[in-house]
C-alpha cells in the first residue's frame, strides 16, 4: 500500500504562520498536521505502507523534505518527495507522482485530519472518504445508489442530493488506473476552475461502469485557516487525552502554575505564574509568565508574558508582552 500526499505550496490562508513553515507541517497537539494525518490513514488502513509519497513545491526547502522522509520512515516506508512548483490543480499536483502511481494507494490532502474506525472494502475499485454534514450545499458530496454505491461527485448542489460530504481522502485499488484517467485529462486540457482535477478523472472511472463506495469518518478536523486550525487541536487534545496518551513533557518547569488538561505541553516549557489551558498546546523551549492561557495554539520557542489570551495562535521565535508599549509586526501579522 501506498500514500499519496499533495501538500502544494504554503497557501495563504494561514499567513503569517505558513511564511516559514508549510502549513501542513504546523504542529497540531504537538505533532505535524501531515504527520498525524499519515499516522491515521496507516491505522484506519491496517496494512503495511511501502511508500510515502510528498507532493510540494521546491521552496519548501532541504530540512522539509528530510522532516517528510522521516515521517515515512517512522512508519518503515520508503520515503519520497516530488515537487508541483505551478498551482494547476489537484489533478495536476497527482501526475507530479506518476513514478509512484501503482498498486493499491490513499490519495490524502494535507490540510485534515481524521477520526475513523472502519474496515476498508478491497473489493472496491475505489473508495471515497466521506462524512455526514449539516450543510452539503457548501461541499462536494456524493450520490449513492439503491446498493450504497458512489454513482455522481456533486459540487455544492443548490438541490439535495446527499449529505456525505467528500474530505478529501481517497483509496484506489489499482492507483494506475486513475493514471491512465488523468493523463487523458492533462492531454485533452480538461480544465475545471482554471485548474486540473481529481474528479474529472475519477468521474471517466465511474463511466467505465468501476465501483465506488463510501467510507465514513467519525470526525473530520480541518486546518485550513487560523479559526479552524485553533479549533482543530483543541478537539485533537481531547481525543487524545481519552485515548490516554501523555500529553505533557516530564522536562518542564512548573513554578506556582496550574495546567488544566486537555493540554499539550513540550519539553522544556517553563510555566511562572501562569494557568494554562484546557484546549492548549506549548511547543517545546516556551516560557510562560504571569499569564492565562485557554483555547489557543503555540509553537516553539516563544515567550508570553503578562497576557490573557483565548483563541490565539502564535508561532515560532515570538515574543508577546501583554503590557506592550513598543510593537514591531511584520507583514499579514493580526492582533485583535
Amino acid at each position: 500500500m501506498k500514500i499519496i500526499v499533495p501538500m502544494a505550496g504554503r497557501g495563504s490562508r494561514l499567513r503569517p504562520h505558513t511564511l516559514t513553515v508549510p502549513k501542513p507541517l504546523i504542529p497540531v497537539a504537538g505533532k505535524p498536521i501531515v504527520h498525524r494525518l499519515v499516522e491515521d490513514i496507516a491505522r484506519v488502513l491496517n496494512q503495511d505502507i511501502e511508500e510515502v509519497a510528498f507532493i510540494i513545491h521546491e521552496s519548501f526547502g532541504t530540512q522539509v523534505e528530510k522532516e517528510l522522509i522521516e515521517i515515512a520512515q517512522k512508519l518503515g516506508a520508503k520515503g519520497t518527495i516530488y515537487y508541483q512548483n505551478e498551482a494547476l490543480g489537484t489533478g495536476h499536483a497527482i501526475m507530479c507522482a506518476k513514478d509512484s502511481l501503482s498498486g493499491p494507494a490513499v490519495i490524502a490532502y494535507a490540510d485534515t485530519l481524521i477520526r475513523a474506525d472502519f474496515d476498508l472494502d478491497t473489493t472496491a475499485d475505489s473508495v471515497i472518504w466521506v462524512k455526514q454534514v449539516d450543510k452539503p450545499e457548501a461541499f462536494g458530496v456524493v450520490n449513492l445508489n439503491e446498493k450504497g454505491e458512489i454513482i455522481e461527485l456533486v459540487e455544492k448542489p443548490k438541490e439535495f442530493v446527499s449529505d456525505l460530504a467528500v474530505i478529501g481522502i481517497y483509496y484506489f485499488k489499482d492507483i494506475g488506473i486513475l493514471k491512465n484517467e488523468l493523463q487523458t485529462v492533462l492531454d485533452n486540457h480538461i480544465i475545471h476552475g482554471g485548474e486540473y482535477q481529481i474528479n474529472d478523472g475519477i468521474k471517466q472511472m465511474m463511466q467505465k461502469g468501476m465501483k465506488f463506495v463510501p467510507g465514513k469518518v467519525e470526525e473530520w478536523m480541518d486546518c485550513g485557516n487560523k479559526e479552524v486550525t485553533v479549533e482543530t487541536n483543541g478537539r485533537m487534545l481531547h481525543f487524545l487525552h481519552q485515548d490516554g496518551e501523555s500529553l505533557v513533557s516530564n522536562q518542564i518547569k512548573l513554578e506556582n502554575s496550574t495546567i488544566i488538561p486537555p493540554c499539550y505541553i513540550g519539553e522544556d516549557v517553563v510555566l511562572i505564574n501562569a494557568q494554562i489551558g484546557p484546549n492548549v498546546s506549548i511547543g517545546k523551549g516556551c516560557q510562560v509568565t504571569n499569564s492565562a492561557i485557554k483555547n489557543s495554539l503555540i509553537q516553539n520557542h516563544s515567550q508570553i508574558k503578562n497576557a490573557i489570551l483565548d483563541n490565539a495562535m502564535i508561532g515560532n521565535h515570538a515574543s508577546f508582552d501583554g503590557n506592550f508599549k513598543s510593537i514591531s509586526i511584520g507583514d499579514y501579522s493580526v492582533l485583535e
